[in-house]
């Protein structure tokens, strides 16, 4: 089946908005209409089976468009607006492409040079024009690519998640199931839909006919608050930053009642455990979901219920429904209780691979397995817990080093927003240990010092970062995700 006819099949009698917001709104029979329309003129056009880009931010549009192209039978690749030229004809040139749809600005930005480019002023236009008529979708297999999801390499080119019709369908599935998502239900959107993460919410609310409000502007936390108000908003998602910031940096979010708030999910890296702690004193009643997945995975691989937050605080959970994981070592073999392996997991939600990379396919999936690169412990009842990602452990002096278990020790402080632990080379221990602190501007008394002295109670002296740089504000790319130098 077609993932979008599966996204859309129980809707099409359905009356209510499925967007809200300030600037615009569209109903279901809006939506259903817009992407037949859409679908049916780029058979027309381009016929099946094309990558076709995809660069706009979250609105009306952006959304009818993506599912559009996905129900036309071709290929969406979804692209950061905030790409770069020249990161954007590399793709166009392994994705083969001369096809896109792109907001008019970043048109103007980019200057791509395709053959055929559409903005959303043709799109409406299109839409308008179209007769409407039953559109059918092409028969399809279920291992057929509906998207390519190229991440974000930050020593290298990104690499492309090609995702099948059944991944989405799959995950969707799942998600929906261990949220217990039905149509009463509202979502918050921070993040943007070139991001797996932002995908499921879009996918999980129109499956069960849902709604969800667009916010492009989180950087405006009071916009935030306001949206979780004005439109009873039952869920919110976000990545750490989401939450470190709103926990941190706002004046208003902990003391607002939110009376229709019935859960918050946390995914997209590891959010340190005191955070979690002082959300939910703040919001007894609202039920946090610390998730944990990858693009690869299409978007969910575990979940914690919440009933277990607290006594099995800082774990990741276990496998989300219809996915099996492991955790295991070198030779394969699952760990022991308290012994660190790599995350491994099988499910329809796994990708096809690595698009036109089979000899990075052939590393990453094996038997049928995806070997996420993830390290982590799994306790007595099968919780596992995350370590570090394989690459990001720091050898002092021959000791290996979790930047997390540092990390969550200096989040303590009062004042802290977020630090960051790195390695930099030392010629004495091979590499030494960097903190880069970001502080309330109303807390830039913490001194070197004392926060050095913070750590000494509490870590081994190997574990002290020796180099200490103080920031006012979290380095975060498009999707709200901590960068890294």
């Amino acid at each position: 089946m077609n993932c979008v006819d599966f996204l859309l099949q129980d809707q099409k009698e359905r009356q209510s908005d499925f967007i809200l917001g300030r600037k615009e709104a569209l109903s279901y029979p809006q939506l259903i209409d817009g992407v037949i329309k859409l679908a049916n003129w780029l058979v027309g056009e381009i016929g099946v089976g094309q990558k076709v880009i995809l660069i706009m931010p979250n609105s009306n549009i952006s959304v009818i468009s993506y599912l559009a192209i996905m129900k036309s039978g071709n290929v969406v690749v979804p692209l950061n607006p905030s790409i770069e030229k020249e990161s954007l004809q590399h793709i166009i040139e392994i994705c083969e492409t001369d096809f896109a749809l792109m907001s008019t600005q970043i048109i103007a930005k980019l200057m791509p040079g395709l053959r055929t480019v559409v903005n959303e002023e043709d799109i409406e236009t299109i839409i308008k024009s179209e007769q409407s008529k039953a559109f059918k979708s092409p028969d399809i297999l279920p291992d057929t690519l509906a998207q390519i999801i190229f991440t974000s390499g930050s020593t290298a080119l990104p690499k492309g998640v090609m995702i099948s019709h059944k991944n989405i369908i799959a995950n969707t599935d799942s998600i929906i199931t261990y949220l217990h998502l039905s149509e009463n239900d509202i979502m918050e959107v921070v993040l943007p839909f070139f991001y797996c993460y932002g995908l499921s919410l879009l996918h999980t609310h129109l499956k069960v006919g849902g709604s969800i409000v667009l916010n492009n502007t989180f950087i405006f936390i009071s916009s935030v608050v306001d949206d979780l108000l004005k439109y009873n908003c039952t869920g919110f998602a976000g990545v750490p930053s989401h939450f470190q910031i709103l926990l941190r940096k706002s004046e208003t979010f902990k003391s607002t009642d939110f009376p229709s708030l019935r859960y918050v999910t946390q995914a997209g890296g590891k959010l340190h455990t005191t955070f979690i702690k002082e959300f939910c004193n703040a919001f007894e009643k609202t039920d946090f979901f610390v998730m944990y997945g990858q693009t690869e995975a299409t978007a969910r691989l575990s979940y914690l219920p919440p009933k277990f937050l607290i006594s099995k605080l800082g774990s990741l959970g276990k496998g989300i429904p219809n996915v099996e994981l492991k955790v295991v070592n070198s030779s394969g073999d699952c760990v022991g209780a308290g012994e660190i392996g790599e995350i491994i997991a099988k499910g329809d939600n796994v990708m096809l691979g690595y698009y036109n990379e089979p000899v990075e396919t052939a590393k990453t999936l094996k038997e049928g397995w995806l070997y996420t690169g993830d390290l982590a412990a799994v306790d007595e009842d099968g919780f596992i817990f995350h370590a570090a990602r394989r690459k990001e452990i720091i050898k002092v002096g021959g000791k290996r080093v979790s930047p997390k278990e540092i990390e969550e020790v200096i989040v303590n402080i009062q004042g802290v927003v977020d630090c960051t632990i790195e390695a930099v080379a030392d010629e004495l221990l091979g590499e030494a240990i960097k903190a880069i602190v970001v502080v309330n501007k109303a807390n830039d008394h913490i001194s070197e010092h004392e926060l050095k002295e913070f750590c000494a109670s509490k870590l081994a002296t190997y574990k002290i970062p020796q180099i200490i740089e103080f920031a006012d504000k979290l380095r975060v790319n498009s999707a709200g995700k901590k960068v890294k130098t």
